[in-house]
Formats: C-alpha cells, structure tokens, sequence
C-alpha cells in the first residue's frame, strides 16, 4: 500500500478542533485481495483486469469511519478520487444546512478524476452508516493513467454524467426559484381582495342589523299616507338622479374634492341638527348625493323625521358600498384565479391556439405586485392572429424577459421605470417586443447573456438559467429569440412563425 499522504490526509486523521471526527485509515489494513474483490463493485471500473485492479488497491489509501464521520469539508481542496467501497456520503451546503445537494453510494466512483476542475468542496461531506473508501491521490493520477488506459474514456464518462446530474440539479432550482417568486406575487395579489372581502362581509352583518332597526322607526314615524307618499318620490328620484350621475362619472371623487364634500355635508348635518352627523358625513359625501337634495328631503319632512330618516338612507349607502367591495373583490380573485389558469393552461392539451396578448396579459395579471411604480404601455396588435403553440412553456418566456426587465429597472431607475410590450405580426413570424428603459447591457457581456448558470446577480439571486430555458423554449417552437441593449433601451424580441404545420 502506498504511504505517502497530503497535508490534508493528515489533518483527517485527528478529531476537529470542534469534536467532529473525520474518517481516517484504518489501524489494520485490509488485505490485498479484499480490497480488489471490493473495488470490482465500482461500477465505472467493471471490466479493468486483475492487474489493474491490483495497482488501484496498492496505490491507493484506505479510509474508514463510523456514522456522522467528516470525509471533506466546505470550501477544503479537492485532491482525491474517492471509490466508495461501503457506505454512504453525503452532502451538505450552507455551513450545516440540512438541505442534502449530493448522496455518494457504495459502487460509486467520486470526488476528483482527471480532467476535473473542481478546486474545492461545495459543501460538507458526512458519512451515513459506516464507511470504507479507498482514495487515489491527484498527484499519482499521470501514472495511473499510464497504468490504466482506460481511465481516460471512464472518468470522462463520470465528468459528464456529473455535468447531466448538476445541470438537472440547478434546474430544479431556477424551477423552484421561479415557483417561489409566482407563490409570493400571487399571494400579494390575492391577500388585497381577501381583506377587502373579508372586512366588507365582517361589517356588513351588523350594518344590516342596524339599518333594519332604523327601518323599522323609520316607519313608525310616519304619521300621514301623503308624507309616506313624498318620502317615496324624494327617494326614488334621488335614487334614479345619483344612478345616472354614476353611470356618467367614470372617476372617483380625488381625495381633495372628498374632503370638501364631506366638510359641507357634516356642516348641512349640524345645521338639521341630525344626531352624530360626524359619522355620517363621509358615506354621504362618497356618494353623487348633492346638498339640494338633502335639502328638498328637509322641506319634506320634519326635523323628528329627518333625524331618522338621514341615518337610515346614509346607512343604505354604507351597506351598499359593503356590498359593492365584497363583489369588487371576489370579482378580483376570480379573474386573477382566471390569469392562473390561462398562465398555466390547466385543463388543456399541450399544444393550443394561443393568443400572444392574452397569454403576456395573464403573465402581467399575476406579476402586478412587481409592477408598482412602473409604467406599463402595451401595443398589442388586434391583427395578430392565434399561434399554434405549447401554451404554458410560452408564458415561461414572458415571465423570464418580463423579470429581466423589471429587474433592470428596479437596479438603475427604480419608480419612473416604463415597461412596453409590443405585439405585431413581422412578415411570416409574429413578433413579441419586451422593452425596458433600464441601465441596459454592458457590452462585452452581450455575448453571454443567453449561456446557462451566467448571471450578473448576486449570489442567492438568480442561477441564471432564465434566458437559457426561455431561448431553448423558443427554439421548440421554431422560433428566435434576440437581444438588443443600449443605456436607457434594451429590448428582447421573439419571433415565432405563424405556420406551425411542420413546427412539431
């Protein structure tokens, strides 16, 4: 067996200054022939012959441990091909994170291999059960591939299958990352409408009980068959007057013209002497009730009648209003349930007649949080015909450019950022525009912008796989996806033919 060893060999064989203990040789070796007999279970070293199992078993070092041994730390040197003769080893991110990113098995060939350019672990390495591995040393790995042939075609075929699992593993986590960020808008989204609702509906129960009460002193005030009579036409009348004036008012009252209208009902209030008039004034004032008609109400009836009767019609508004928020909201949830599931084309074939500006729509519909100080101008083209095409992997594409852009003007700009979203048919393509007039793309970065893990974010912020899947959806589709960028205008655009008879 060879003897020679690393400094770090050294360090595994004590206990941590910590108390955790690493895995370390064993204090008898194993015997030749046990250990050839082991390593034919390595599945990438099934076919090398007796004597090249004999060097791997002479050159190599031995290592052992119990459960919960260290093998390799975070951020220590990788300068060992580890073959994992029993056991497992697993692998742990974040300074003690539970999260596992790697699980190395028995029959399983791992750590350094020639042509690797792994410099350092990417986490914690911990034994789960115990553990018998024999390590082969980077600096003998010239000579055993001399020794060994083979070696070469094998660990390239290990390189690569390692590239399949990390590429597979990074992937999973831009999906998670983007599920997280659609959790977290739409929860923003719907939380508005369900308070809203939830509010209006808690307030709404005892409204209704205390305007039935008022109803009914209402009627025993009413002492004559032709004041019931007036009553009923001043109310139908200024009923029909404020439904019309509603119809033609498409703005709400601005917070400055609220304000006076509320000072100049609560004046009229106090001037009737109408009990509580301060809690009163603003359901009045927020409806198209005017000051003539409380006063034509006021020539009608008499002050003991007018005491009642204010609060039971302001009430009526305020129930309505409760009413009208309850079907505002719930309106509100069911078209963004709605934007969901054209977003995600739940309950459809795969492949479907897809409009481009529904289908950006919906992507906006539940992104509306990010969209806060953020001019949106869309230039939809009522032209464009329907596009046969793979429905939610699309709306990937916009979630991914549109992000990028809102990003890009969160960095530079901030609130003020504009947001355009073109749609026209180009020649035989239809062609989406996502325009932003963030700080743009540095030059020498242009180049780059589409290759998989590239990303100019902080660490924690993006895997940058975005613009990788969305151009690799595109390119499903026989379609294109450009760039072009420039301080203040950075546009990406996407063409996608409108015949897509041989597309798939």
């Amino acid at each position: 067996m060879a003897t020679t060893q690393s400094s770090y060999d050294m360090l595994a064989m004590t206990p941590s200054p910590l108390g955790r203990v690493f895995i370390c040789p064993p204090e008898h070796l194993t015997p030749l022939p046990e250990i050839i007999e082991a390593l034919k279970t390595i599945v990438p070293l099934q076919g090398l012959s007796d004597e090249e199992y004999e060097w791997l078993a002479t050159n190599g070092i031995e290592y052992v441990g119990e459960d919960a041994a260290i093998v390799f730390v975070e951020g220590g040197p990788v300068d060992k091909m580890h073959l994992i003769l029993k056991g497992e080893i697993h692998v742990r991110r974040g300074k003690g994170s539970a999260a596992q990113i790697f699980i190395g098995r028995a029959g399983q060939l791992t750590g350094k291999v020639p042509y690797s350019r792994m410099k350092s672990y990417g986490g914690d390495g911990y034994c789960v059960g115990p553990h018998w591995s024999l390590n082969i040393d980077e600096t003998i790995f010239p000579e055993m591939l001399l020794a060994i042939p083979s070696m070469t075609q094998r660990c390239v075929s290990v390189l690569l299958d390692r590239t399949r699992e990390v590429t597979r593993m990074e992937q999973q986590g831009e999906k998670l990352n983007a599920l997280g960020k659609l959790a977290g808008n739409l929860a923003h989204e719907l939380n508005n409408p369900a308070s809203a609702a939830q509010r209006a509906a808690s307030s709404l129960f005892g409204d209704l009980k205390q305007y039935g009460q008022q109803r009914h002193e209402l009627g025993r005030m009413i002492s004559s068959t032709e004041q019931d009579c007036a009553l009923k036409v001043w109310y139908e009348r200024t009923r029909e007057q404020m439904s019309d004036y509603s119809e033609r008012s498409s703005a709400h009252f601005s917070a400055l013209v609220l304000a006076d209208r509320e000072d100049a009902v609560a004046a009229w209030l106090d001037e009737h002497k109408i009990p509580n008039g301060w809690t009163l004034a603003p359901s009045l004032a927020e409806s198209p009730l005017t000051i003539a008609q409380l006063d034509e109400l006021a020539e009608i009836a008499s002050p003991e009648l007018l005491a009642l009767g204010i609060p039971a019609f302001a009430m009526s508004l305020r129930v309505e209003r409760m009413a009208e928020t309850v079907i505002d909201s719930t309106v509100k949830i069911f078209d963004l349930i709605s934007a969901i599931k054209d977003y995600s084309y739940m309950d459809q074939a795969p492949i479907q007649d897809v409009d481009l500006a529904e289908s950006i729509g919906s992507t906006l519909a539940i992104m509306q949080s990010r969209l806060q100080g953020v001019t949106v101008v869309k230039e939809f083209d009522p032209a464009l015909p329907r596009i046969s095409a793979y429905g939610s992997e699309l709306n990937q594409v916009w979630t991914a450019l549109i992000e990028n852009a809102l990003e890009a003007i969160e960095e530079s700009i901030g609130v003020g950022g504009v947001l355009r979203l073109i749609t026209r048919v180009s020649g035989q393509s239809a062609l989406v525009e996502i325009w932003d007039n963030g700080k743009g793309i540095q030059e020498d970065l242009k180049s780059r912008v589409f290759e998989p893990f590239f990303t100019t974010k902080a660490p924690g912020r993006g895997l940058g796989l975005g613009l990788d899947t969305a151009q690799r959806i595109v390119n499903k589709h026989s379609g294109v996806l450009s760039m072009k960028s420039k301080p203040g205008d950075t546009c990406f655009q996407v063409r996608l033919p409108l015949n897509q008879a041989q597309a798939y």
